[in-house]
């Protein structure tokens, strides 16, 4: 699974054999998040909430590459927050 991008210990990555709605996988430490990338709401996990309002806000303004990367499975590093 290639690493999207890295912020704040934050990992993102997207697994690009899976099914089901568009989403990809948020790390930090030991805890995990997957968020759909439509909604880009967590969908599963135990990430802390200011982990989860760094990975939202993040995942906005990147949506589009998002949702393209896991359409065309076409891997693309994207920049952290700043």
């Amino acid at each position: 699974m290639p690493v999207i991008a890295r912020f704040y210990g934050i990992l993102i990555k997207m697994y690009f054999r899976e099914h089901g709605v568009p989403h990809f996988h948020a790390i930090y430490g030991e805890f995990n998040g997957v968020f759909e990338v439509t909604s880009i709401e967590m969908i599963e996990g135990d990430l802390p909430p200011r982990a989860q309002r760094l990975v939202r806000d993040w995942a906005e303004k990147y949506k589009n590459e998002l949702q393209h990367m896991w359409e065309t499975q076409d891997y693309k590093a994207l920049p952290g927050l700043e």
